[in-house]
């Protein structure tokens, strides 16, 4: 079933845990949204996709209807999102639950350091005498 990001938006709103500063951004014809500044639930026509890691991962993608996110069929399904099933979106406090742990989640991620490049080695062409 195609989903409107804004609908879904408005659902999310509905349930969201107040301790938590939330932002949504337009992208990709969808809507990302923001747990203190971190990504971590994706708003398409897919539907609504929270980011989770670890055991929590697992034990929402043993729920009736849920599902890796996955834009499209040729595209390898996300490793990280998943996609709530659509009774979800009407439990305020369980969707709230999901969103939280998510959010829990962003919060305490690490950045990755980013790999610096070595210089490239001159090329030969490039010492020529002058």
């Amino acid at each position: 079933m195609a989903h409107k990001p804004s609908e879904l938006q408005k659902a999310m709103e509905a349930a969201m845990p107040p301790n938590v500063d939330w932002r949504f951004r337009t992208m990709f014809g969808g809507i990302g949204a923001y747990a203190n500044d971190k990504m971590c639930v994706s708003l398409s026509d897919i539907g609504l996709a929270v980011k989770l890691e670890g055991e929590e991962h697992a034990a929402l993608l043993k729920l009736k209807g849920a599902r890796a996110l996955q834009y499209e069929p040729s595209m390898p399904p996300s490793k990280t999102y998943v996609v709530v099933p659509d009774a979800m979106l009407k439990d305020r406090k369980t969707l709230g639950h999901w969103l939280s742990i998510s959010a829990r989640q962003a919060a305490s991620h690490v950045k990755k350091p980013s790999k610096t490049k070595a210089p490239a080695a001159e090329s030969p062409r490039a010492r020529r005498a002058v």
